[in-house]
């Protein structure tokens, strides 16, 4: 099988501590909307999607103009309580360093707007971390030119820095918090480590291209999983041989099956 050549990294909940802050906010702005608010399902529902997209749901009525005024809203609220209180995910420097040791490229895969990237990035300096970072701001490469990358499920991001990378899809590992995000590595045919800084482990369960679970990126022997590459498929007691530290939980092969129902494109 091909040897693993890049990581690919969602930013909000897997490099960087933030969810706390954009459910900070999204409070914030719904109290300041007057609309009720269903944190739960909320953020089980919108985890990786795009303002936009998740605006355009609720406000079917208005128009792209005015969800894209509230969107700034919501994301002004929330830089403002970033520029002093965002931290990073435990392990991220860490494991950045380790892999460029490695030689494995690195790229960081967002739905996160410019101006919250440009925060994270000025606060840690990931950008000097990583080889290209690719968003749902970015155009569609040889598309027409109004034509940008889909927010995930859908797999634009992913494939887009891997074509960037010049590596392929199946020797890249996708970082994730949320399973729209696992959903969108799957089809992009490549695999995934899901993060539980945002949503249960249980959340993850139908994901069918996990190769595990984390608490974070601490307990993660890097050097074992590129060694073993891609290995065989993960199974319960098996987590160790694949590079996972004692806080990881192997994916049960026996549930595979995909995270969302959306055929492959």
């Amino acid at each position: 099988m091909a040897p693993l050549e890049a990581l690919l990294f969602d930013l909000d909940g897997t490099l960087i501590d933030s969810m706390p802050l954009h459910h900070e906010s999204w409070r914030l702005w719904h109290a300041q909307q007057r609309l009720p608010f269903d944190e739960a399902g909320f953020f089980a529902a919108t985890a990786g999607r795009t303002n936009a997209e998740i605006l355009a749901d609720l406000f079917p009525q208005r128009s792209e103009a005015e969800c894209g005024q509230m969107a700034e809203a919501k994301e002004a609220l929330y830089r403002e309580l970033a520029a002093t209180r965002l931290t990073l995910v435990a392990g991220a420097l860490e494991l950045l360093a380790a892999a460029a040791a490695r030689g494995l490229a690195c790229a960081i895969c967002t739905a996160a707007p410019t101006g919250n990237i440009r925060v994270a990035f000025e606060r840690f300096g990931l950008g000097d971390l990583v080889q290209t970072v690719t968003s749902p701001a970015d155009r569609v490469h040889g598309g027409a030119p109004d034509a940008h990358l889909r927010g995930k499920p859908h797999p634009d991001i992913f494939l887009e820095a891997a074509r960037r990378l010049a590596v392929d899809p199946a020797r890249c590992l996708v970082f994730e918090d949320a399973p729209l995000g696992v959903e969108a590595a799957r089809r992009a045919g490549m695999r995934a480590l899901a993060l539980t800084t945002t949503l249960p482990a249980t959340a993850f369960a139908a994901c069918s291209n996990l190769v595990g679970v984390a608490a974070d990126l601490r307990s993660f022997d890097l050097d074992t999983l590129v060694d073993r590459w891609p290995g065989p498929g993960p199974g319960p007691g098996h987590g160790h041989d694949h590079g996972f530290g004692p806080d990881l939980t192997p994916h049960d092969t026996a549930r595979e099956r995909s995270c969302a129902k959306a055929p492959l494109p």
